[in-house]
């Protein structure tokens, strides 16, 4: 509420959960594909929760706009999918990701960080960029680049690699050749904590692959 009032903030809606639960809810919103992987492989039902309470906070408050962080780019698409399949009229808006000095992805998770695991989490990061690095330089394989990318994780016994993806960035699938822009994204256990982050892969661009462009008729200058 601090915050809020800092920021210029007029109302603030905050409802309990039991006033958006009063009963046991009978109806979901699902939405497939896009949560086949990713945190949907390994969190079970947990998009099913968050595109209903997206729903009914919509449906409550009726918003013009509706802000959602990058960081978490699967249920940033969840989101969108949702919205454009069940024609609810609000314009959803990305916020890109904010970072620490070293690039840490900020998040409440990271208070829960002791203060040696802390240089340890910016890993994932790390091997996110390496994708990067290696995809701009023209490497198209998946497989390629994700070894590459995950050979820079250290050895280090309280680190865990969940998961590190090349997906499309409309239904979240492998991609197995990186032609087009892609979304890498992972998901690293850090101790006890886990940490998830994601970047735009950029594939240099192929001259041949660009429509041919049209003919242009030279017009001799006008003589004076």
């Amino acid at each position: 509420m601090a915050a809020c009032q800092s920021a210029g903030v007029d109302i603030v809606f905050a409802p309990s959960a039991a006033e958006m639960y009063p009963a046991e809810p009978l109806s979901t919103v699902q939405v497939g594909r896009i949560v086949d992987r990713l945190c949907g492989q390994f969190r079970q039902g947990h998009f099913t929760g968050v595109a209903t309470v997206v729903m009914k906070l919509l449906q409550i408050v009726q918003p013009d706009a509706a802000y959602f962080g990058e960081k978490d780019a699967q249920q940033l698409a969840v989101v969108r999918r949702m919205v454009a399949d069940l024609n609810v009229p609000v314009s959803i808006v990305p916020v890109p990701t904010v970072r620490d000095s070293d690039g840490l992805a900020l998040s409440s998770r990271n208070q829960r960080l002791s203060g040696e695991e802390r240089p340890l989490a910016i890993a994932l990061y790390r091997a996110l960029q390496a994708l990067q690095s290696i995809v701009a330089a023209g490497e198209t394989d998946s497989a390629t680049a994700l070894n590459h990318a995950t050979a820079t994780i250290p050895r280090d016994d309280r680190l865990r690699l969940e998961y590190l993806e090349i997906v499309d960035e409309q239904d979240f699938q492998p991609v197995e050749r990186i032609t087009a822009p892609a979304i890498a994204a992972g998901a690293l256990w850090v101790g006890q904590t886990r940490l998830i982050d994601n970047v735009r892969l950029l594939p240099p661009i192929d001259v041949r692959l660009l429509p041919p462009i049209d003919r242009v008729r030279l017009v001799p200058p006008s003589q004076s």
